[in-house]
């Protein structure tokens, strides 16, 4: 798997790989990921391409599903932390 590429972002920090016939599009906030993979194809085939697909709604919604796993790992932490 190869870095093609980062696309710009002043909150989340999006790096593109691709590898076999196949890009990875990856979104990382503190220490959490999340990663869509998409196959190449004519309309898909360049980093120009990729950077039009993750358009506004998808970072939006991508930064939503960041809260929500926030929440998660804070609510598992307090269980963690109650005494047994």
């Amino acid at each position: 798997m190869r870095i093609i590429g980062t696309l710009p972002h002043p909150y989340v920090k999006i790096t593109v790989f691709a590898m076999n016939m196949r890009y990875s599009v990856k979104f990382e906030m503190g220490q959490m990921e999340q990663t869509f993979k998409i196959r190449e194809s004519e309309e898909i085939n360049s980093i120009e391409d990729i950077s039009r697909l993750v358009d506004d709604e998808l970072i939006d919604e991508c930064m939503e599903t960041f809260t929500i796993m926030h929440k998660s790992m804070e609510r598992t932490f307090q269980r963690f932390a109650e005494p047994k």
